[in-house]
């Protein structure tokens, strides 16, 4: 709070409160214990204040008004709770039940579930009143990464705000008015058809089950039972700050040992870790840097690791593709890999290996489907299942997450430097390239490793690195909305960067649409503390000093950007027609 800002007094259920001016009803009747209920607000997006299940009644004022977007003012006198308030609230919940298929059972979203939870708490299951006029839509689960069950939306505007706003793809949008409104798709088309980039945000803020991830885990459970099948899993970075989520463990609590016992008892053959292939993307991509910087290539080069951030540019900005790297992903790294160098290494036939990840995003599914993920002679990654499947697999395992002793990742490709770790935040890759490249290019030793200045949760972070003479500027952005603003500057010739990282989720890979559902900013703050905490307490911080990475550079690929790296962890991007 500012010291100059004014401070409101008013009263909530009989009890004074003073708050700054601007504050919702909603943010001050928190302040004073009581929790008013809500379904269309979300804390990260704008205030909607369509639903009116929080309305509240205000003395001497005839109407309800709306707790969400109502701003108090001097000698409010609130009822949060009245009987009336009680009544209208019911009645509007009525009317959502009464066009809501409640077949909770088999719903991904059962126990987690806003409309669930609202239903129990105001006392209105198996009491409702209305006929039921539940539409039976057809389900949408032809992409492979997201489904949309249109019969389970409750039309609280949620994913529209943030596909339409927040990350300006527009997939999902609205039509009609009036009792003929509708959430849908642009021309009412299948999500594939659209300009959606499996971003997979629309699933963190739907309070429902209307938008949730394509399950594979079952495609995971049969490759466990083949006893021909080699089956080894790989982890990203953001998942272990976020796993813990699902089992009651406070947000940010960093539980690598934990996961890592839970992936050998479910019963994975080898269990690895994508921030090994995190510091070999370092190494891939920030040579790439230097050499288009000392052989005038095209510049700035822009991060190429997050593939909802790469639909969208091949979608909306086909002209600005050379500007990518053509470095894959760890993702894709670790999974050419395994079927060339580890395959070789453990002397097991390649077609016999099916590669896992376990991954904070939904895009990354249609990343390991596409058509040119195939450098080894064979799918680079067989099956990506995100945080909340691991989660599920988990509990249908019967384990106890965090009973489970806390065990090491396997090697060889289980060894990573703490420029691996910082990979799953916004910031991260920048920073660790910027680690490998400062003492590649001028030979010395970088003694303070910590670039703050690209940290954070900002939407646009900028910073200038002296290159032993060289200043070099970069820009770090999240959400689709900034990087739309720094492809249009570099478009116009306004943009005097060298190095440009982009992650396609607000706040990076920690904030991914795969991600336990309630992750909001507080949530994503506490994850990115510890993954930075993680790297801090590592002995090895950069990606060039990983002697896991040294060795198989040295035995197998030979030297960065060499014939042998560019044929397996490189590749081309796809211009694609806006729909």
């Amino acid at each position: 709070m500012q010291p100059d800002c004014k401070n409101i007094n008013l009263i909530i259920d009989g009890v004074p409160v003073s708050v700054p001016e601007g504050t919702t009803i909603l943010d001050a009747a928190k302040k004073v214990g009581v929790k008013i209920p809500t379904l269309c607000h979300h804390p990260d997006l704008k205030v909607r204040a369509t639903c009116r299940i929080c309305v509240v009644e205000i003395k001497g004022q005839r109407k309800y008004k709306t707790a969400c977007s109502t701003e108090v003012w001097e000698g409010a006198e609130v009822i949060t709770n009245s009987p009336g308030v009680q009544q209208a609230r019911k009645m509007v919940l009525e009317l959502i039940l009464a066009e809501h298929p409640q077949a909770c059972l088999g719903c991904l979203r059962n126990t987690k579930c806003e409309l669930q939870a609202l239903t129990a708490e105001m006392g209105v299951a198996n009491k409702n009143r209305l006929k039921k006029t539940v539409k039976v839509l057809p389900l949408d689960d032809c992409n492979g990464a997201i489904v949309r069950d249109a019969s389970k939306c409750i039309q609280c505007g949620r994913c529209t705000e943030m596909c339409q706003e927040v990350q300006t793809v527009g997939a999902i949008t609205t039509a009609n008015r009036s009792m003929s409104y509708d959430v849908t798709t642009a021309f009412g088309k299948k999500l594939r058809e659209t300009t959606c980039v499996y971003c997979g945000q629309c699933t963190t803020v739907c309070p429902v089950g209307a938008l949730y991830e394509h399950d594979d885990t079952e495609k995971v459970w049969a490759a466990l039972a083949d006893p021909n099948k080699h089956v080894i899993v790989q982890t990203a970075p953001s998942v272990r700050v976020a796993i813990g989520d699902e089992f009651g463990l406070p947000a940010g609590t960093f539980s690598e040992g934990h996961m890592v016992a839970a992936l050998r008892r479910i019963g994975f053959d080898k269990v690895f870790d994508t921030n090994w292939s995190a510091d070999v993307t370092i190494m891939e991509e920030g040579h790439e840097l230097i050499h288009r910087l000392t052989n005038r290539g095209v510049l700035p080069m822009i991060t190429s690791c997050s593939p909802g951030w790469i639909k969208f540019i091949e979608t909306f900005y086909p002209d600005m593709l050379p500007h990518l790297s053509t470095a894959k992903s760890p993702q894709q790294m670790f999974g050419a890999l395994v079927k060339t160098f580890y395959a070789e290494k453990a002397g097991i036939d390649p077609a016999n290996i099916v590669s896992v990840s376990v991954m904070p995003c939904t895009a990354k599914k249609i990343e390991a489907a596409r058509p040119e993920m195939n450098d080894s002679g064979y799918r680079d990654v067989d099956i990506v299942i995100t945080t909340r499947e691991f989660a599920r697999m988990i509990r249908r395992k019967g384990l106890d997450f965090c009973a489970l002793p806390e065990e090491h990742f396997d090697d060889p490709m289980g060894v990573a430097s703490g420029a691996g770790v910082i990979f799953g935040t916004s910031g991260g890759v920048m920073e660790a390239a910027l680690r490998t490249v400062y003492e590649v290019v001028t030979k010395k030793e970088l003694h303070a490793l910590d670039f703050k200045a690209v940290r954070g949760q900002q939407g646009m972070k900028t910073a200038e690195v002296d290159l032993d003479g060289t200043p070099v500027k970069v820009v770090v952005v999240n959400g689709l909305k900034n990087a739309r603003k720094i492809l249009n500057e570099i478009r116009e010739g306004k943009a005097d960067y060298q190095f440009v990282e982009v992650m396609c989720c607000p706040g990076g890979c920690v904030g991914g649409g795969g991600q336990p559902v309630g992750t909001v900013r507080k949530t994503k703050a506490s994850r990115m503390e510890g993954l930075y905490t993680a790297d801090h307490k590592m002995n090895i911080r950069q990606s060039h000093k990983n002697p896991a990475v040294i060795s198989m550079y040295k035995d197998f690929l030979g030297e960065p950007l060499g014939e042998k790296a560019h044929h397996l962890l490189h590749t081309h991007y796809t211009p694609r027609e806006q729909q």
